[in-house]
């Protein structure tokens, strides 16, 4: 269909109003003004929203993790896994996704290509870490210029490794040569560790700010992922844009991200995944300990940030092969904000953080035609966005990519 119009449906545009009973034009992938010409695909008793977006996706990690990093999965389990995982994104009703490390500029490619169904993937390509840091899984007597033989090129590449500022221009530049559109550093800790603690501050200003540096020179940006407050302290002295998880953020900190228009991604689904199946990310029991009392920290840190006026984003941060209920991120924030709120985390100041704005995560004409209709009313019920069933019709780019009509 080039060109047809949706109506029927209860639309929720995205940008926080009421509910409205309006019809809905597409034409060439993008939405129009409703008219006259064109097929009509009836949706009464549905509710249209724009399609989801996730601002931190792992989809490169959808096998379990700790056999993944050891050699004992093959690559050809691995992209099984991965694509997967891809549609399983499509199916929950996220069109659009920021995958914050784990696959290469090729599987970007492939899904932009059609070759294998997925959202939109914007990626950071390896995640930038120092040696030692988070983000390093090898066993601690490997060397540490042996990690990237863990990396499968055209496929997976998790993290590389810098043990200075050079380095890590050169490792910035190789990723951006690689295809990636914007930045990831790991500047502290981590729940999913191998060698580093939640306290741990990693990389300097100086360091940060060189990432930053070769970031704008390319007119992108870095984001950072951050536990605790003198880590995302650091980044934001160096310029970042974006902090992802902030567990610990505090007043100060808040009102300096806010002074300085760095938004925050908090990311809960994964802290529910690990605490009650940690096994099933492929990680051992000693991640759980790690992670008991961050989901509490984060719901603070959730409601400092809004006091703050920092812009808040949604990211999932789902692990291993239990990707397919990516909405229950969105359910998890409504339950700490409103339903509403949670829909427009994940659509319209999601897609402000990825420089996508006014493109997705909106229904307006011109905004491409990525649409969600569901079998119920979320923003009323929002237990219906964390199974992907209520999500029956899906359009991305104005195709239908899956139909349960």
């Amino acid at each position: 269909m080039e060109r047809f119009q949706v109506v029927g449906a209860t639309v929720v545009d995205g940008s926080g109003r009421d509910p409205a009973d309006v019809d809905v034009g597409i034409e060439d992938g993008r939405i129009t003004e409703a008219g006259a010409h064109g097929e009509r695909l009836d949706a009464g008793g549905l509710t249209m929203t724009p399609g989801l977006i996730d601002a931190h996706v792992h989809l490169g990690l959808a096998s379990p993790i700790q056999p993944q990093f050891s050699f004992r999965i093959s690559a050809a389990e691995l992209a099984a896994d991965i694509f997967a995982a891809a549609g399983a994104t499509l199916d929950a009703g996220f069109t659009t996704v920021r995958d914050t490390g784990g696959v290469d500029g090729g599987l970007v490619t492939t899904i932009a290509k059609g070759k294998v169904r997925g959202p939109r993937v914007l990626s950071c390509g390896p995640v930038q870490c120092q040696i030692g840091g988070h983000g390093y899984y090898g066993a601690e007597w490997e060397p540490t210029e042996l990690w990237n033989s863990h990396h499968l090129p055209g496929l997976c590449a998790l993290s590389t490794m810098s043990g200075n500022a050079d380095e890590l221009r050169r490792n910035v530049r190789e990723a951006f040569r690689r295809g990636a559109s914007f930045l990831k550093l790991c500047v502290t800790g981590g729940v999913v560790g191998a060698h580093d603690r939640l306290t741990d501050t990693q990389f300097t200003v100086e360091e940060i700010a060189v990432a930053v540096g070769e970031a704008a020179a390319r007119g992108t940006y870095v984001t950072v992922h951050a536990h605790n407050n003198d880590g995302i302290r650091n980044a934001v002295e160096a310029g970042v844009r974006c902090v992802e998880h902030g567990t610990d953020l505090d007043e100060p900190t808040a009102a300096l991200m806010a002074a300085h228009d760095v938004a925050l991604v908090p990311t809960f689904a994964v802290v529910e995944q690990l605490l009650h199946d940690t096994a099933g990310a492929g990680l051992d029991a000693s991640t759980r300990d790690r992670v008991l009392g961050v989901r509490e920290r984060m719901a603070e840190a959730l409601a400092v940030a809004k006091e703050a006026g920092v812009r808040i984003g949604l990211g999932s941060d789902l692990i291993g092969p239990a990707q397919d209920r990516r909405g229950e991120e969105l359910r998890l924030r409504a339950k700490l904000e409103t339903p509403m709120a949670a829909l427009v985390a994940a659509t319209r100041t999601n897609a402000e953080i990825l420089g996508l704005s006014g493109q997705v995560g909106v229904i307006a004409p011109g905004a491409q035609a990525d649409l969600v209709l569901w079998n119920g009313n979320p923003v009323e019920d929002p237990e219906l966005f964390a199974d992907p069933a209520n999500a029956v019709l899906v359009l991305k780019a104005g195709r239908i990519v899956k139909d349960l009509r």
